[in-house]
């Protein structure tokens, strides 16, 4: 996935500039926004060819952005429910009557 061959010591150490560590930095991101490593190292391909694929890019690009922005929506939807679960615990703890709060029974 290297978009430029990183440069090396006379020693064989790897020695990253700027932009190198800007590139690190991108992948990085995309991984944690749960692109797929494959869809990472066709992004990295468009790059390295250069100019003329700008839209195959700008395409990779929104559709995984689409896929981001609808994980978001539903972490927001989790969160209200864990905000609103927080919300009786407290208001119950309050009252004094916490020991009201429904609890599963087992019944074997």
């Amino acid at each position: 996935m290297v978009v430029t061959p990183i440069d090396r010591t006379p020693g064989g150490r790897r020695r990253y500039h700027r932009l190198d560590l800007e590139w690190i930095t991108v992948r990085t991101r995309l991984r944690a926004t749960g692109m797929p490593i494959k869809t990472i190292r066709r992004y990295a391909q468009l790059v390295s060819a250069g100019h003329g694929n700008e839209r195959e890019r700008l395409a990779l690009l929104e559709e995984h952005r689409a896929n981001v922005a609808a994980r978001l929506a539903e972490i927001r939807d989790n969160l209200r429910l864990i905000d609103h679960k927080i919300g009786v615990y407290r208001g119950r703890l309050a009252a004094g009557d916490a020991d009201r709060l429904w609890a599963p029974v087992r019944r074997d």
